[in-house]
């Protein structure tokens, strides 16, 4: 599901997180949306499949960095 269609308000995709650190990248997306929550996660950590407005995944390589733009979702 897209983050517009659903009514999600606020800032949804963080492209420009990609290579940064999972730790900043979470601290970032919460000072420019304060509906979310972050999760960093590693990459293949297993999650939940529902579209939820307020929250985030994160995921991180082995060494803690953003490997694809965080979304809302």
């Amino acid at each position: 599901m897209d983050a517009a269609a659903s009514g999600c308000s606020g800032k949804q995709v963080w492209p420009e997180l990609v290579g940064e650190s999972g730790a900043a990248a979470a601290a970032k997306i919460h000072r420019e949306n304060r509906l979310v929550h972050p999760i960093v996660l590693p990459e293949g950590t297993p999650v939940t499949k529902d579209f939820r407005c307020d929250r985030v995944w994160v995921w991180v390589d082995p060494r803690g960095i953003v490997i694809r733009a965080p979304r809302v979702g």
